[in-house]
Order: C-alpha cells, then structure tokens, then sequence
C-alpha cells in the first residue's frame, strides 16, 4: 500500500478529515475528555481508524499493539485497515493466558504506575505500531515500546487521536508520534489540565 500525498497541513485526506469530524464532535463532560461518544457514531469511527492508520500505510507494520481498554478498540480496528496483527497489553487483573511478559509503568498523571503484560509473541520479524485515544505524560506508551522491545520485536512509533505530550525527551522514546488533533485544540474545561486518559 502505498501512502497518500498529504495536504498542505502535512496530514494525508483521512486524516485531515479525522480531525475535522473529533474537533467537531468532541465534548468535555464535567471536566472528563469524553472520547467513548466519538466511537458511538459508525461513520466518525470509520474516519479515526482511517486517519490513525493512513500515515503508517507503507510502514511495514506487522503487528498493531494497543493498551487495555481504548487501545483494544482502536488498535484491532487500525489493525485490520493496516493488514496487520493485533497484540493486546493488559492491565492487572485481566485475563491473559500463555507465557507474558511485564514491565512497570513510570507514573500517570494521577501518580499511578501500571504493571503492563503483553503475550511473548513478537519477535524479530515484527515491526509494531502503538495505537492509543490519549498519550499526555506518555508513561503507558513509553512502557509498552519497553514490552515490544523485550520480545525482540522493533517499535516503530505512535499513532494517537488526541497527542498532549508535553516532554521532548518521551516523545523521542516513542520514535515518531503521529495524531489527529493536539489536546489544546479540545479547550480548557476547568481552568486546569486538559487530561483525557492519563497515559
């Protein structure tokens, strides 16, 4: 597959429209980033998974990892439009049978650390794409490159609906970080923190 010729904005069509449909539908909701209300809507679902896929076509991608429990829902779908595997990292508590491998989170913007568990399936064959709603501090993100690296397998980057990293240095562990829209772009619901997943 080849990658389309982005616009002028430096996005490809699906992507820019991708944009278009969250800016436009996006809500707060007493102070919450409510993501869940974009995936209800079949068509608007139909362009996230188009846009967050279309800057990785050509890429190579193999396999397509996602984070319990957003990444589930839009990594499997980005999986498929990429021709892709679809690997799932768990959180505790979540059942995950065969041999796993886990690595500890640094800490979320909550103060929280994760103990993140993923099959030990990759290996070195694999070229493996991050697909996620929200990276802000990017701890679960940084975590789960940590995990694909640990089998083997090589992580070539993120591909977000709603980037908030604020820190270059976890930006740069993530290799290459592509998104539809920029968290300052959804508004200031508080006065505060834009925070949406707390990854």
């Amino acid at each position: 597959m080849t990658e389309p010729a982005p616009s002028p904005s430096g996005r490809g069509p699906s992507a820019q429209a991708a944009r278009d449909r969250v800016l436009a539908q996006f809500r707060w909701h007493d102070g919450h980033a409510d993501v869940w209300r974009l995936f209800s809507d079949a068509s608007t679902l139909a362009l996230i998974v188009d846009g967050l896929a279309e800057p990785w076509l050509g890429a190579g991608v193999t396999r397509v990892i996602g984070i319990e429990s957003r990444g589930f829902l839009l990594g499997g779908a980005t999986a498929v439009r990429l021709g892709a595997g679809f690997h799932a990292i768990r959180k505790p508590g979540g059942l995950l049978p065969a041999p796993t491998v886990t690595v500890r989170s640094s800490a979320d913007y909550r103060g929280h650390e994760h103990d993140l568990r993923t099959q030990a399936t990759l290996g070195p064959e694999d070229v493996v794409l991050l697909v996620d709603d929200w990276a802000e501090r990017g701890s679960q993100a940084r975590a789960a490159r940590d995990l694909v690296e640990g089998c083997g397998a090589r992580f070539i980057g993120a591909s977000l609906v709603v980037d908030q990293l604020a820190d270059d240095r976890v930006r740069q562990g993530l290799v290459r970080v592509t998104s539809l829209v920029h968290a300052r772009e959804l508004g200031d619901p508080d006065g505060g923190s834009a925070g949406g997943s707390g990854r």
